[in-house]
């Protein structure tokens, strides 16, 4: 029958366009349903929880620092720049070559200060009939320092390397410190004491009120940088020249004590 639409050719095209339709919008539909799942569901995710603890936490770490370091200066003064630059070279030369052979790399020996400074004497003119005319400045000559940091990764060789440096002429050797090659370790120890210990406190505590721990709502911390705690003092061996033996200065390594303190609230229900 020509007047039935799903007939023939034109027909079957019909029903085609049809079927894609009703899918398209069973599609569309289905989007939209689950969108609007999803965004009630995040919209009840951030709501801010109204039934909540708070604990605070307590943890300290210890450990022997493993890296110790100190600078050391040498100056000298000669009436000519070039002089001064050449006394403080190969003295500064010789250190590091001495540093070197006890083991420390290059790239733990850094120059941290290089300076030229003119050196004058100050003359005071003797006054007549009251009055008293301008002193005067004269050159001396030039002071040049030159500054280097050194880390020593063995600390049993700090107090050794220390009377060595002197004997070879540096003329200022200061600044000693030990410390961590990796100055986090201590203080993620601490900080993980510190948590297990809130929330102890904090599961103690839901059972004395009768309510359960849902999740964590906010955390802060402070900890503090490694202090001493005790010193562990180590005499070292002789250093210095061969033609003076000097005996190496006792040095206490001491051990560092890093604490951390911490908040967290926890949501109940």
């Amino acid at each position: 029958m020509e007047g039935m639409p799903f007939e023939g050719r034109n027909g079957e095209r019909l029903r085609i366009a049809v079927l894609a339709a009703v899918v398209l919008l069973a599609v569309f539909l289905g989007v939209a349903t689950l969108k609007g799942i999803m965004d009630l569901r995040y919209v009840g995710a951030g709501l801010q929880a109204t039934n909540t603890i708070n604990v605070s936490g307590y943890g300290e770490a210890f450990g022997a620092p493993d890296i110790a370091t100190f600078t050391f200066t040498v100056s000298a003064e000669k009436t000519t720049v070039a002089a001064a630059q050449a006394d403080v070279t190969a003295k500064i030369n010789t250190i590091t070559d001495y540093i070197k052979q006890s083991g420390i790399a290059e790239k733990d020996i850094k120059t941290t200060d290089y300076s030229v400074y003119p050196q004058y004497d100050y003359t005071r003119q003797v006054c007549t009939n009251g009055y008293c005319p301008e002193g005067k400045q004269t050159l001396r000559g030039y002071q040049v320092r030159q500054t280097t940091t050194v880390k020593v990764r063995d600390t049993a060789k700090a107090g050794e390397l220390l009377t060595g440096v002197g004997s070879k002429g540096a003329t200022e050797v200061s600044s000693l410190n030990f410390t961590f090659d990796d100055p986090n370790k201590l203080q993620n120890e601490a900080r993980e004491e510190a948590i297990a210990d809130a929330k102890s406190k904090a599961e103690l505590l839901a059972k004395q009120l009768g309510v359960k721990l849902v999740r964590v709502v906010s955390y802060s911390d402070s900890g503090n940088y490694p202090q001493p705690y005790y010193a562990k003092d180590v005499a070292y061996g002789m250093g210095g020249a061969e033609s003076t033996p000097t005996v190496a200065p006792q040095i206490s390594i001491g051990e560092n004590k890093v604490t951390s303190n911490v908040s967290v609230t926890y949501e109940i229900r």
